[in-house]
């Protein structure tokens, strides 16, 4: 998938850490809550993480998520958007996926760039901002 195909389509693309755990769940979850709504918008959603295409598969069907989850194994797309780097984890400073969600316009351009969000009303907060 690229962008380039949605173009003429306004995106919220979403970087989460791990498929299937509390947190991304939490988060994915409210993105397919909130998806009729962004959709009527003209919004398409997708979630973006480095787990592996199977995984991702098992966490749609677990949790009935109704939109495109994308690997990024080697976390390439996630650099060229600067959301791979140092992030404290309970206390620790490691490097990861530091959680952000980007809306872009119909031509392509980021309209809001989001980092460093909580996973708990973070949609409420992007619904917001664009307007749903």
């Amino acid at each position: 998938m690229s962008l380039r195909d949605l173009r003429g389509g306004r995106v919220i693309l979403f970087f989460y850490p791990e498929a299937m755990t509390p947190g991304c769940t939490t988060e994915a979850c409210d993105f397919r809550d909130s998806l009729a709504p962004l959709q009527a918008a003209g919004y398409t959603v997708l979630g973006i993480s480095r787990d592996e295409p199977e995984k991702l598969r098992r966490f749609r069907e677990r949790d009935g998520l109704t939109y495109d989850l994308l690997s990024d194994p080697d976390h390439a797309i996630h650099d060229a958007y600067g959301v791979w780097g140092e992030k404290v984890n309970y206390g620790k400073t490691v490097m990861g996926v530091i959680r952000s969600t980007f809306v872009i316009d119909e031509e392509g351009r980021i309209d809001q760039a989001l980092y460093n969000v909580k996973a708990t009303g973070h949609v409420a907060r992007v619904r917001s901002l664009v307007g749903v």
